[in-house]
């Protein structure tokens, strides 16, 4: 529960996929084997953070708390097509469903708010991530990423359409055909590989989806640990693109040590 959102769920792949293309796969894909590489690093360093944070939460806030898995079996019988169907409808997909709307319904009015309506002749969306600038700078970010994370709370896949509309100053959301065109946007407001792989790490070790927090809060019934599955991914991401800040800083120093 607190630690299943350090293995990156079918919406961040895409983030993940497009970054490590543009950024480390270079023109025409001539560095392929280098993207796949990151990628993989990044998934297998989510998988080993899993361990080590249930580790040190079994030491500390969950210690002495015994911790049981229970699986029960439902009877075997031959099932009923039209039956399980309807069941799973019902069951699942519908109350996915309105989870999702629950969460995607006021997050996409404050997003439409924020990208139409405008001071001075600046839209609200624009002065947020200004606002967001000194924090999000200081863990080498900038203004308009940390709010695209944030208002994509609803789901991961919105991080890029967000992006983009915030770059590109519109008022909806956006999707660019290819990858190319996805980068030159991207570069042209100052990415660089370190600025798409600490994009990676973030997209990796942040908060889970309003969905996942609504189905936390339903299982436990309790805001304390709602709130712990919302800060405490969230700590590790700051945490780790600060080590990312701290290398970089470092290798650059070498290399003008060097020169």
């Amino acid at each position: 529960m607190l630690t299943n959102v350090f293995v990156p769920c079918n919406g961040r792949f895409p983030l993940l996929i497009a970054l490590a293309g543009i950024f480390m796969g270079g023109a025409e894909g001539r560095n392929s084997l280098l993207a796949a590489g990151v990628v993989t690093g990044v998934v297998l360093s989510g998988i080993g953070m899993t361990f080590l944070v249930s580790r040190l939460l079994s030491r500390t806030l969950l210690k002495g708390v015994p911790s049981a898995f229970a699986l029960e079996l439902p009877p075997y019988r031959w099932p009923r097509i039209g039956s399980l169907l309807v069941r799973s409808f019902l069951d699942r997909t519908v109350f996915v469903l309105v989870r999702a709307v629950t969460v995607a319904a006021p997050a996409g009015a404050v997003t439409w708010v924020l990208a139409n309506t405008e001071i001075y002749h600046e839209s609200l969306l624009s002065l947020a991530a200004r606002c967001l600038q000194p924090l999000a700078g200081f863990i080498g970010l900038d203004g308009y990423i940390l709010l695209a994370f944030i208002l994509a709370l609803p789901a991961n896949e919105l991080v890029l359409p967000l992006l983009l509309m915030a770059y590109l100053n519109l008022g909806s959301l956006v999707e660019l055909d290819t990858l190319e065109a996805l980068g030159g946007v991207l570069r042209s407001q100052g990415w660089t590989w370190a600025t798409a792989l600490g994009v990676m790490l973030f997209s990796l070790f942040h908060y889970p989806c309003g969905t996942t927090l609504l189905s936390v809060y339903k299982e436990t019934r309790s805001l304390k640990w709602t709130l712990l599955a919302f800060g405490l991914p969230l700590g590790v991401g700051f945490g780790a693109l600060l080590l990312l800040k701290v290398i970089l800083v470092f290798g650059q120093a070498c290399a003008l040590l060097q020169v």
